[in-house]
C-alpha cells in the first residue's frame, strides 16, 4: 500500500540538510565531492553506485513528514552484461508520531539464472477509504488508522531465455485498526477486515522479462502472471485467491524518445479484506489518484507514456520529460464490467538525468484526473 502522494504539497530536499549537517571546515568539502560524484558520473560504468537524500512533505493527516530515501544499483559480479539491480530504500515519521520504513529490490544474479523481486512495508501511517465500488463517493468516508506489515516476494528462476518461473509469497497484516468516520458520516459500513487481519498467500508467478535496466527501459517486455493461494490452512484469517496479470512493452521511436505501455489486471475470488481489494491509483499506475481512491474485489487498467530522454536542448544534455494518459476501472464481478465505466488520468513530467553511465533519471510528475491533481516525486520510470 503505496503513501498517498497525490493531492499533498510536497517539498523534495535534495541535498540542502546535508550542508547543515557538517561543520562548515569539513562539510563543504563533503558535499562538494557528493554532488561532484551525482552531478558529474565519470565513474566506470560497472561500478556500484550510491545515493541519499533526505526529503520533506506534508499533509492534514500526517501533519508534516521527515524522510530519508536512499537508492543502490549495481551489477551482479560488476558485469555489465548482467542486468541493472536496485535495491530502493525509504524511512520517514511525522509529527502525528506516525512512522514508516520501505524497502524495494530488483536483483538479478550473475548470468541473470536468479531474478528476486520484492518490497517490505512497515508502517504506522493513516489510510483514507473512499468505500468499495467504482461509484464510491469523491470525499473519502473514513480515516483508518492502522500499523501495518506487508512483504512480497518473488524468487523466480530462469527457464529459457529471457523466461523465469518460481514461487511467490505475500504476507500482509493489519492491526491495532481503527476507523474514523469523516465529519458528517454517520452511516459508515465496515467493510470486511475492519478489525485488522493477518494473511499469507503462497504462490507462482511465470514472468518473462527482457529489460536491461528496470529503471529506465528503452526497448523491451515484460509480462507476470502470478497467482496467489490465502488459506487458513497457513494462517490466514480469510480464504481468497488472487490472479495478477501485469504486461508492459517499450519501443524506442527514435534514439531519445520512447513510448511505453501497460496493462494490469487484478482479479480476486473468495472473501477478501478491504486492503487486499484490488486498489486503484499511486505512483505508478493511474497517477493523480489516491491509493485505494477506488477498490473492489477486480481491477483493469492500462496506461500509454511517451518519454524524450532527453531533450535536444543544446546546452545540456541532462534534461528530459514525458507525457503520460491512463483508464481503468475497478468492478465487483465480470458481468458488471462496464468498458463505458471508466476513470481516467492524465499528466507530464520533467525528468534529470542522475546517473549518465546508467542511464538513470529522477522524475517529477504531475497528473490530472477528473477530482484533483497530485504530484510525483521518485527515482526511476513509474513502470
Amino acid at each position: 500500500m503505496t503513501r498517498p502522494y497525490p493531492n499533498f504539497f510536497i517539498l523534495i530536499v535534495l541535498f540542502g540538510a546535508l550542508m547543515l549537517s557538517f561543520p562548515k571546515s569539513y562539510g563543504q568539502g563533503f558535499v562538494k565531492r557528493y554532488l561532484n560524484s551525482i552531478l558529474n558520473d565519470t565513474s566506470d560504468i560497472s561500478k556500484p553506485q550510491f545515493l541519499i537524500y533526505p526529503t520533506l512533505a506534508y499533509a492534514p493527516e500526517t501533519s508534516w513528514e521527515i524522510g530519508v530515501s536512499s537508492l543502490y544499483v549495481f551489477y551482479a559480479n560488476r558485469d555489465t552484461s548482467n542486468r541493472l539491480s536496485e535495491i530502493n530504500a525509504f524511512t520517514f515519521f511525522t509529527l502525528e508520531n506516525q512512522y514508516g520504513l520501505w524497502l524495494d529490490h530488483a536483483l538479478y544474479s550473475a548470468e541473470n539464472k536468479w531474478f528476486f523481486l520484492g518490497r517490505v512495508r512497515l508502517q504506522s501511517f493513516p489510510l483514507l477509504f473512499y468505500g468499495i465500488g467504482g461509484n464510491s463517493p469523491p470525499e473519502y468516508t473514513a480515516r483508518v488508522d492502522a500499523n501495518q506489515i506487508w512483504i512480497k516476494e518473488r524468487i523466480l528462476r530462469s527457464i529459457g531465455e529471457n523466461l523465469f518461473f518460481g514461487v511467490e509469497l505475500d504476507f500482509q497484516r493489519l492491526s491495532q485498526v481503527a476507523f474514523v468516520p469523516s465529519s458528517g458520516n454517520t452511516n459508515l459500513i465496515l467493510p470486511a477486515g475492519s478489525g485488522g487481519s493477518s494473511n499469507l498467500g503462497l504462490g507462482t508467478g511465470l514472468v518473462y522479462d527482457n529489460r536491461h535496466n528496470v529503471l529506465n527501459v528503452r526497448d523491451g517486455f515484460f509480462s507476470e502472471l502470478a497467482v496467489f493461494r490465502y488459506n487458513p490452512l497457513w494462517q490466514s484469517e480469510f480464504n481468497f485467491t488472487t490472479v495478477i496479470s501485469d504486461t508492459r512493452i517499450y519501443r524506442p521511436l527514435t534514439p531519445n524518445t520512447v513510448v511505453a505501455a501497460q496493462l494490469l489486471g487484478q482479479f480476486n475470488m473468495g472473501t477478501v479484506p478491504f486492503n487486499q481489494l484490488a486498489l486503484m491509483g499511486g505512483e505508478s499506475m493511474m497517477r493523480g489518484y489516491y491509493t485505494g481512491r477506488y477498490r473492489d474485489r477486480n481491477q483493469l487498467a492500462a496506461q500509454l507514456e511517451l518519454r524524450f530522454l532527453p531533450f535536444k536542448l543544446g546546452f545540456t544534455d541532462r534534461l528530459g520529460g514525458a507525457i503520460f494518459a491512463g483508464a481503468g476501472q475497478v468492478f465487483p464481478e465480470f458481468r458488471r464490467f462496464d468498458a463505458r465505466s471508466y476513470v481516467w488520468s492524465a499528466g507530464t513530467g520533467i525528468r534529470f538525468l542522475l546517473f549518465p553511465r546508467k542511464d538513470i533519471y529522477t522524475r517529477l510528475d504531475y497528473a490530472i484526473t477528473r477530482e484533483g491533481s497530485g504530484f510525483y516525486f521518485f527515482i526511476g520510470e513509474a513502470f
